[in-house]
């Protein structure tokens, strides 16, 4: 990993960085109140390791991003597309009940 410096007072040229403060502040610091540094410590903490591990990201197919890190998104792909097949298949087996009745 390579550490580039952006121009100051200039946010495009970090956009992913900017989003993740707007982020955080919004979903994370603003909500609570924040009484001591190691309880703004704690809550981000928190936040962090639910964002990274729990929270399904949408830029990546609505996993989580350790799932992704780990190699795990094809398999939980996989998984999806057997439950969508067999949900169409109940589905059409319901309908084709519901004609015969």
């Amino acid at each position: 990993m390579k550490h580039v410096r952006t121009s100051p007072y200039y946010p495009q040229s970090n956009g992913k960085i900017e989003r993740w403060h707007r982020t955080i502040k919004s979903e994370c610091i603003r909500p609570g109140v924040l009484l001591s540094l190691d309880d703004a410590r704690e809550v981000v903490g928190k936040y962090i390791h639910q964002y990274n591990n729990v929270r399904l990201n949408s830029a990546i197919g609505y996993i989580a991003p350790i799932d992704k890190l780990e190699g795990r998104d094809k398999q939980i792909f996989r998984e999806r597309d057997e439950k969508l097949e067999a949900a169409r298949e109940a589905r059409r087996i319901k309908r084709q009940q519901q004609k015969a009745a």
